[in-house]
């Protein structure tokens, strides 16, 4: 079996990033801005932003993080993004989820400009993406996308599987694995067999946040399977997938943690300099 190295793999892609971004300079003397605003002192929250300013400044990236208290009203926010839709410096804008509830996370999405939305939740790319247009892809789809193509380059004709149906992951991953010629579906947890579904398959993404739901012999033989899933539980942090029972079966599978995750903010670096070559 295949162990995906997430941390290597994105690794790899920073390097190719902080490559282009010194191009990128070269040309147009400027490089790409990625802004993100950090509302309240949750800690996972903190960590995350944190490590999305080590890597952007890892790979030359012009980064900056705008922080507001917890109480901080929905106006204060909605100001603040149509002041850095205008800004010319900033190619990406993110604003951290969860919001505190007082804010309204579409109204938040649906403020950013489509053209600087890194984290493709605005309703302009998702339908883009969805009419295989061209449009920013969420990052962890993305990233786990490009951990399937490390593995098998060729996915037309495979049949994959999708466990959970989140606007976050199920539904893009589905687009993106569609726009492969692969043959899809979308599974979640009212499905009515769910086992026999994963075993038609030859890529399957978990990402439904039960631990360890899918089971060794619900694979495959051969088939590839990335796990999405973060779980606390007694035994530590698991994933989606039993991991032990399905590295006997499958041909590859992400860890957890170091799978995906490493995948996701590599991905957003790469989703802001995209943004920065389009508005060129």
């Amino acid at each position: 079996m295949i162990l995906i190295d997430g941390k290597k793999i994105a690794a790899e892609l920073r390097e190719e990033l902080k490559q282009e971004v010194l191009e990128l300079k070269a040309k147009h003397n400027k490089v790409p801005g990625l802004t993100v605003i950090l509302i309240g002192d949750m800690a996972p929250s903190q960590i995350y932003v944190r490590n999305k300013e080590k890597s952007a400044n890892e790979v030359g990236l012009k980064s900056e993080i705008i922080k507001y208290p917890e109480t901080v009203e929905e106006k204060t926010i909605l100001d603040k993004i149509e002041e850095l839709n205008k800004d010319d410096t900033v190619s990406g804008i993110l604003v951290q989820l969860p919001l505190p509830k007082h804010i309204d996370k579409q109204k938040v999405i649906e403020t950013i400009v489509p053209s600087k939305d890194v984290d493709g939740f605005h309703p302009m790319n998702v339908g883009n993406l969805s009419a295989g247009y061209e449009s920013s892809v969420p990052c962890t789809p993305l990233g786990c996308y490009l951990l399937i193509k490390k593995i098998e380059p060729n996915l037309s004709g495979k049949k994959a599987v999708m466990v959970g149906r989140s606007n976050l992951n199920g539904k893009p991953m589905a687009q993106l694995l569609l726009k492969e010629n692969c043959t899809v579906t979308i599974t979640h947890s009212r499905t009515k067999d769910l086992k026999a579904e994963c075993l038609e398959a030859d890529i399957i993404v978990a990402a439904v946040g039960i631990p360890e739901l899918v089971k060794g012999d619900w694979v495959k033989k051969d088939a590839i399977v990335i796990d999405v899933g973060i779980n606390k539980t007694d035994k530590g942090i698991v994933g989606d997938v039993a991991f032990d029972e399905v590295s006997k079966v499958a041909k590859a599978l992400t860890p957890v943690p170091g799978g995906v995750g490493p995948m996701t903010i590599a991905c957003l670096l790469k989703n802001t300099i995209e943004c920065f070559k389009r508005s060129r």
